[in-house]
């Protein structure tokens, strides 16, 4: 597939597909074009089986993402723009982890498209927040709820209300992003997280990510019988005895997600 707003590069031997937001010279600002790309490209790798795990990142050396692009602001009906919250969450609905790989701004949108991952790996020159308020608006693709599920409700008020952004050192110790890297070490420690969590096997890593996600918004005793049927599934996988016989062998698995 040919792309204009992203690029996409999959390595079989690690398993990771690399999803790029491809719009530099704007520092990857998020037009119509780059979420009917993401939208159409995560739901064909669905079902690749080659694909595991998926990083997003941001094409230069600026920015994860500035946030929308505000040219496409102008006009339209009110309707168009509640259609659009599809893009932000597609990474939360996707069945396989997706990372964040945050080396710059990560503002508004790309924000809020970050919030939706599962995790956020970010270098000590990356600046975030959600700075809609100085436009007269508040986050509209998942920012206030995200963020208050993350870093509590005083602290998502204040980056939402104040629009102030946050350095990458503030960002973690917020619990916003959860590993921070030396500039120079980031695309290679982004690689190796990536790399091992691809090695996991691929069906409990599914399910882990549909319970805790799902779990957390149904009561106690719901999230815990889904947690007990899901366990008790994974017995019936190859990967379940592959990892059971590694273990009593003392070697590496072999996960082959079936």
């Amino acid at each position: 597939m040919s792309y204009e707003a992203i690029q996409f590069e999959k390595i079989p031997e690690t398993r990771v597909g690399w999803i790029t937001l491809n719009r530099p010279d704007r520092l990857n600002a998020i037009n119509q074009q780059m979420r009917k790309e993401l939208l159409g490209l995560l739901e064909k790798l669905r079902e690749d089986d080659q694909v595991r795990v998926v990083v997003i990142q941001g094409a230069g050396e600026k920015a994860f993402s500035a946030g929308a692009d505000l040219t496409e602001f102008g006009g339209g009906p009110p309707h168009r723009f509640a259609e659009s919250g599809g893009f932000s969450s597609a990474p939360a609905e996707f069945p396989k982890p997706v990372i964040a790989a945050i080396d710059g701004y990560c503002l508004g949108g790309g924000m809020e498209l970050a919030l939706a991952c599962d995790f956020r790996l970010v270098s000590k020159r990356s600046q975030l927040g959600q700075p809609e308020i100085h436009l007269g608006l508040i986050p509209g693709g998942g920012g206030t709820q995200r963020l208050a599920r993350l870093v509590g409700v005083p602290r998502a008020k204040e980056m939402c209300m104040m629009g102030d952004r946050l350095t990458a050192e503030q960002a973690y110790e917020w619990g916003l992003v959860d590993h921070l890297y030396e500039n120079e070490e980031f695309a290679e420690k982004v690689s190796e997280f990536a790399g091992e969590l691809a090695c996991r096997a691929p069906i409990a890593v599914r399910l882990a990510k549909q319970i805790i996600d799902e779990g957390c918004q149904a009561p106690l005793a719901t999230a815990l019988l889904l947690e007990r049927e899901a366990f008790a599934l994974l017995f019936t996988t190859e990967d379940m005895k592959e990892g059971m016989d590694a273990f009593l062998n003392k070697r590496q698995p072999q996960f082959k997600g079936k």
